[in-house]
């Protein structure tokens, strides 16, 4: 074992400090929010639900990939070397839905009740857009689903064409709705 890891915590990492040196963990944020993933000792832990009432909870969340038009003429016509671009990149999502909490070590693990999968060809700017739904009845909430649904979407997108296109670029990846709960219903604002 080498000596750092005997070392004892000593806080939050550097970029979780405040303008001032103090923990964001202790500051308010907008409508009297805080950083929840962190106890009054500065140790990560997982969020204590159990006292939550059970909800219908929906989250939206989206990204696009930008890539070069033949690449984006290859998804488009369905006839990429690896296949079906598309119909992968689908199942992808719904997998990664599937198996968050395997892949952020402090989200729940949640029993999904829906996930969709959408996307959208947009040859002027040869880009694709993945927009992904997820839906549960519990104590918590679903927007790191959406969100871990959209980035593996766009992902599995870049590792099939990658052979014909690295220069791909993944971007705004963000929630566009998050619905149920005690915070109620939020929608993005979209540029």
């Amino acid at each position: 074992m080498s000596q750092n890891s005997h070392r004892k915590h000593a806080g939050p990492p550097q970029e979780f400090l405040g303008p001032l040196g103090g923990e964001l963990r202790d500051a308010e944020f907008a409508g009297g929010a805080q950083l929840t993933h962190f106890d009054p000792a500065g140790q990560a832990h997982m969020v204590d639900v159990g006292a939550k009432a059970e909800t219908a909870r929906l989250a939206r969340a989206s990204g696009r990939i930008r890539m070069q038009s033949a690449t984006f003429a290859l998804i488009e016509s369905g006839s990429a070397k690896k296949g079906d671009v598309l119909g992968i990149a689908r199942i992808a999502a719904i997998q990664a839905a599937k198996r968050t909490a395997d892949l952020i070590p402090l989200c729940h693990p949640i029993p999904l009740t829906r996930v969709a999968v959408e996307f959208a060809l947009d040859a002027t700017n040869a880009s694709v857009t993945c927009t992904t739904t997820a839906e549960t009845f519990g104590r918590t909430g679903v927007e790191m689903e959406a969100l871990t649904a959209a980035s593996a979407a766009l992902l599995t997108i870049y590792d099939m064409c990658k052979a014909v296109d690295r220069g791909m670029v993944i971007e705004e990846i963000r929630l566009l709705e998050k619905s149920g709960g005690k915070s109620g219903h939020w929608l993005a604002e979209l540029p």
